[in-house]
């Protein structure tokens, strides 16, 4: 690759949140939605496209305002992967695509922006966030895995894919803290707690 690699950004943000019980990303940590938390993390001079995949008004409206693509989701009960191929396929003509969740209230900016800066000199590579060798998000695809990414089904992500391709992955150590994500109440009252 002779130049460098043009990046997408996709907040995934169109999950039923089943185990949640409610749309958690209207619920606040910090005096802040964990979506608009998810927004202010996106270094948007990095990326050549920012994409927000959503089912939420309050998302989309959100999302806008940020001067982000969004994409709506009218299919969230056909789960994680149809998110992941509405925004790759969106986002086709980029060489790499950072997959976001929207549930990670203490991730960085700083932090992506080091992984973007990361994966620049290894664009070959899965670059996945992680700490003491566990995986997290957000993880960075070059584009030759854009077509196991969108023939994904049900409610499965990324995470499939580079199961089949441990090989290709490389971690980029950060604090465990950023990776916490918000799955239930339980997790929001104890990040909460922490941050009390």
């Amino acid at each position: 690759m002779n130049h460098p690699p043009r990046i997408g950004c996709l907040i995934m943000a169109a999950g039923n949140a089943s185990r949640f019980g409610s749309n958690k990303l209207a619920a606040k940590v910090d005096g802040k939605m964990l979506i608009e938390h998810a927004l202010e993390t996106v270094p948007r001079e990095e990326f050549a496209r920012v994409t927000v995949v959503t089912q939420y008004d309050e998302v989309l409206v959100l999302a806008m305002r940020f001067g982000f693509t969004v994409l709506v989701n009218p299919f969230p009960e056909w789960g994680a992967s149809h998110t992941v191929r509405l925004g790759t396929e969106a986002m086709a003509d980029c060489d790499a695509i950072l997959y976001q969740v929207a549930d990670q209230p203490l991730l960085r900016r700083e932090s992506v922006r080091a992984e973007v800066e990361f994966f620049r000199r290894h664009p070959d590579r899965i670059v996945a966030m992680g700490h003491g060798g566990v995986r997290g998000n957000p993880c960075i695809f070059p584009a030759r895995f854009f077509p196991e990414l969108t023939a994904l089904e049900g409610d499965r992500g990324g995470s499939a894919v580079i199961r089949r391709h441990e090989d290709a992955l490389t971690l980029f150590e950060i604090s465990p803290d950023e990776l916490r994500d918000v799955d239930t109440p339980m997790a929001l009252a104890a990040l909460r707690d922490t941050l009390a």
